[in-house]
């Protein structure tokens, strides 16, 4: 199963000459890169879904919250951050 975790831009850099945005998300204590080239509007403090290291939308923090509690209820969210190439 493929799925998307929710996570906060703690910053953003240019790479490839200004051509590709990449942020610093993090999802819990762990923090990963991940592209933003689908969500050219996101920036530092905002909450996206993040899936096989690209972020794929915004969503609020209340939502991300829950996602993110929701999927530590059900043991899912330590699996989940050590397999997935965020």
């Amino acid at each position: 199963m493929c799925l998307a975790i929710p996570g906060l831009i703690r910053s953003i850099e240019s790479r490839y000459d200004g051509m590709v945005r990449i942020a610093k998300v993090q999802f819990g204590g762990i923090t990963k890169e991940a592209s933003l080239e689908m969500v050219p509007a996101a920036k530092e403090g905002d909450y996206v879904l993040v899936h096989v290291g690209v972020a794929i939308s915004i969503v609020n923090e209340e939502e991300a919250r829950k996602t993110f509690e929701y999927l530590e209820q059900i043991g899912e969210i330590d699996e989940l951050i050590e397999h997935t190439q965020i």
